[in-house]
């Protein structure tokens, strides 16, 4: 299996520039006490088909403190729709309720393990990681949803300080990795859009 931070791991650090023009560090979020940090891209129908549920549960956490950071690692040389001018384009039009960082180097996508677009990691206030996995099980068809995997685990977490199910296999495109065959597409990963 692939390399993914397992649960009880410590948040690897970052320095990454966002959409708002800003440098942002891990440090710039120790006043919460959940921070979700979560791979995601401008592209892949995974993700573009579930960002109204994850704008959703980010909005019901908020007032508890919970943090949403999504990071975009996908190479703009595998598929130019990432690249950072695109990024900007997709928040100034849709308004997400979070941090839109890019990690141009991929080197933050490596030290989490980051496998799919969306991929999510939890960690509590001592940013240790109490989930990884899925936000959902469907999140190319909204419509077919049964499970809400990252809503219940912050709801277990502020509740009752634990996660019944801490690691779910994330769904979703493969990480778009610099050097890759932008033509190559392993059979499980989805059509580049």
């Amino acid at each position: 299996m692939a390399f993914t931070l397992q649960p009880g791991s410590t948040a690897p650090a970052f320095s990454l520039p966002a959409t708002d023009g800003k440098i942002y560090r891990l440090s710039d979020f120790s006043a919460n006490p959940l921070l979700v940090v979560f791979f995601t891209c401008n592209h892949c129908p995974y993700v573009i088909n579930s960002d109204e549920i994850t704008r959703r549960t980010a909005e019901d956490f908020a007032p508890r403190g919970v943090r949403f950071v999504g990071i975009n690692s996908n190479s703009k040389n595998t598929n130019a729709d990432d690249d950072f001018e695109h990024m900007v384009a997709r928040m100034e039009k849709y308004r997400f309720p979070w941090l839109y960082l890019y990690d141009e180097s991929q080197q933050v996508a490596r030290a989490y393990g980051a496998l799919r677009t969306p991929h999510f990691y939890v960690f509590n206030e001592q940013r240790k990681l109490i989930y990884t996995g899925r936000a959902v099980d469907n999140p190319r068809e909204p419509s077919k949803i049964k499970q809400h995997d990252l809503q219940r685990a912050l709801d277990e977490y502020l509740s009752t300080g634990q996660v019944s199910v801490p690691v779910t296999n994330p769904v979703g495109c493969n990480v778009k990795w610099e050097g890759q065959d932008k033509n190559w597409m392993p059979p499980e990963a989805c059509d580049l859009l």
